[in-house]
């Protein structure tokens, strides 16, 4: 199903479209390929954090839902070099870093609709030469896919006719319960690793092992807002590996989300501050699987370089059981 859902920045119109199988049903906007909806049958809650008005996408939930690139998280400095090529990019947080590809990302443009059906959607965006200061024409491919049982899968596709930089991920906040916030949920991470950081929440190349840590997720535990696991890279990998499952978040309620992705880390932040109207702080946990961040910067990181006319398949799913 696809209907209207308000209108951007530009005046231009926004379409919501509606599938599913398996017992879930996913609504996503052309707006920054927003999941703006998840429910699967049985629960009487969204899975999700989303909105009904278009307005607050515009404001403070735009990181709310979207798939987020061409490069999620930092670049140290906005600037980096790409085959040789000195690009700079938006200085957004704290007028030395770019974070999420500034303004101009992908969580903030229009999508077109290339394809839908009960079961799926396909939108592509086309990436200028120079747009945001990332190099090389390339167009993105996100194919959505509801699976049973309870799974949905999303595929992000990237092609380029010049060398650039290439870290999608997709930016939804959970809360499996519907409660107000999501204290008490269980959280664990096949991961021994992760990426230590500065006062601006840039890598320092330091790999700390998580054994004997708070950070050590590897068996789970219970989590609450103010656990310093939150807004932390976990390295699940050094490279894409084949899909896999990384990561398991269960509500008080018994609700589980298995996450399986190919990507080699995954970023996990709290939303500490009340983003939608009546909303409490702590209400949704974003879970990001993507590349570490500022690998450009880092040449022990898995790399984030795209060759010209080559292409990178991301692949996430989420796995829901009761």
């Amino acid at each position: 199903m696809i209907r209207g859902f308000g209108k951007d920045a530009q005046g231009a119109g926004v379409q919501a479209i509606s599938f599913g199988a398996g017992g879930l049903r996913a609504t996503v906007l052309t707006h920054g390929a927003i999941l703006q909806e998840l429910r699967l049958e049985g629960v009487h809650h969204g899975l999700t954090l989303g909105s009904d008005r278009m307005a607050d996408y515009l404001g403070p939930m735009c990181y709310h839902g979207p798939i987020v690139g061409p490069v999620a998280n930092r670049i140290s400095g906005a600037r980096a070099q790409v085959d040789a090529r000195d690009c700079r990019f938006e200085a957004n947080e704290g007028g030395r870093h770019c974070l999420h590809s500034g303004r101009s990302g992908s969580h903030a443009r229009p999508w077109q609709i290339a394809a839908a059906g009960p079961d799926h959607l396909t939108l592509t965006l086309a990436l200028a030469d120079g747009e945001g200061g990332f190099p090389g024409h390339r167009r993105i491919t996100a194919l959505w896919q509801a699976l049973p049982p309870a799974t949905l899968r999303l595929t992000i596709r990237t092609e380029t006719d010049a060398a650039t930089l290439v870290n999608f991920t997709n930016h939804s906040y959970w809360n499996l319960d519907g409660a107000r916030d999501w204290s008490g949920h269980h959280l664990r991470i096949a991961a021994d690793r992760v990426t230590e950081v500065d006062a601006d929440l840039i890598p320092t190349g330091h790999l700390p092992e998580v054994a004997g840590t708070p950070l050590d997720l590897r068996v789970g535990r219970a989590i609450r807002p103010g656990d310093p696991v939150l807004d932390t890279n976990f390295c699940l990998s050094d490279t894409p590996r084949p899909l896999r499952e990384v990561l398991w978040l269960t509500g008080q309620t018994g609700l589980r989300l298995a996450l399986a992705t190919t990507e080699p880390g995954v970023q996990v932040y709290d939303n500490r501050m009340p983003l939608r109207p009546g909303a409490a702080p702590h209400e949704g946990l974003a879970i990001e699987p993507q590349h570490w961040p500022d690998a450009p910067h880092q040449p022990g990181f898995p790399s984030i370089l795209l060759a010209a006319g080559a292409r990178r398949d991301q692949i996430t799913e989420w796995r829901f059981t009761r």
